[in-house]
């Protein structure tokens, strides 16, 4: 378990800062994502890959932590500081428009976008997780790449 907490760590940890756009929520879930699989190990079959399997595991507590998380309480956000300050709000600014696009974005589509693009999983990968073809993989991924761009367009046309 050792060896696959030092293979898999960085990626559940990069897959849940994403969803949840908190470094410290991501990184309290991303130790629970491994306690949990320590204690299911034995359920582990095979038939998906072990990051495919983690990303599930870590997918259904942050999904738990969101629905027990009071309405009015705000996830931890990390503060910029140093002498490259302004040059960390710009690019906290751009992704954060970045990230709007994307959370507006309906499910599956979010999802397999942000497994795509942020966590790195393949094709394969994600069709395990979500026990679906790799080709409707390929397509909701293309489809939601589109609506993204459609939406960033429009946005940029309107303030133009």
């Amino acid at each position: 378990m050792e060896e696959m907490y030092d293979r898999y760590s960085g990626m559940v940890k990069a897959y849940l800062t994403r969803l949840s756009g908190s470094s410290e929520l991501a990184e309290e879930l991303t130790q629970e994502t491994f306690y949990q699989a320590v204690r299911s190990i034995d359920r582990f079959d095979g038939r998906c890959s072990a990051s495919t399997w983690l990303c599930g595991i870590a997918k259904h507590l942050y999904i738990d932590a969101v629905r027990r998380r009071k309405p009015t309480e705000p996830l931890p956000e990390d503060i910029p500081s140093g002498e490259d300050f302004a040059e960390k709000i710009v690019r906290k600014d751009q992704a954060m428009i970045a990230h709007r696009y994307l959370h507006s974005l309906e499910e599956p589509y979010r999802e397999v976008f942000t497994l795509r693009t942020f966590c790195d999983l393949n094709h394969t990968q994600i069709a395990e997780l979500f026990k679906k073809s790799e080709s409707w993989s390929r397509v909701t991924y293309y489809r939601a790449r589109q609506m993204l761009r459609e939406a960033m367009e429009g946005n940029k046309n309107e303030k133009e």
